[in-house]
């Protein structure tokens, strides 16, 4: 294998691998806090699993730069050789790692937010639109890392003639 068709791969399995594993580890922790919440009141799960899947959207929005990055290059496609040089497979992997690094931080202090806010609702179901505001905020910097990953994709492609 070519070194820059590693290195592409290389950014697309971080950009799906980190926020992936960061979204995981905070659907979990809100889950955790959840269950008790509704051990205790079953009619609070509706509220609760809002909040719990709210962390879980970093791992989408990483899997759909890894889907854009393998897509651009054509790597995902299959039939026809590909070849790039380690510069251009360096360029993908540095657009990804907005994607990667901040899609998995963003997961897990998302989930200590939600993580809270399931507490507001376990002592006050009706504040939990504030609930889902607090966790939600935390959303805006996934979506920043995202729009910047695709932008860098999409500026590589035309960049590289692809």
């Amino acid at each position: 294998m070519e070194l820059g068709v590693f290195f592409i791969i290389l950014g697309a399995v971080l950009a799906a691998g980190l926020p992936g594993m960061g979204s995981a580890r905070g659907t979990s922790l809100v889950g955790q806090a959840a269950a008790g919440v509704v051990s205790e009141d079953p009619s609070k799960f509706g509220k609760v699993l809002i909040l719990q899947v709210l962390p879980a959207t970093q791992g989408l929005y990483g899997l759909l730069i890894a889907i854009l990055t393998l897509s651009f290059t054509h790597i995902m496609g299959g039939g026809e050789s590909v070849s790039f040089t380690w510069q251009q497979g360096l360029a993908f992997l540095a657009a990804d790692l907005p994607m990667a690094v901040v899609g998995y931080f963003s997961a897990l202090h998302q989930a200590k937010a939600a993580a809270a806010g399931v507490g507001i609702v376990a002592k006050k179901p009706d504040e939990s639109g504030k609930a889902i505001t607090f966790a939600a905020l935390v959303e805006t910097y996934a979506i920043l890392a995202l729009l910047v990953s695709v932008l860098a994709l999409n500026g590589l492609s035309g960049t590289f003639g692809i």
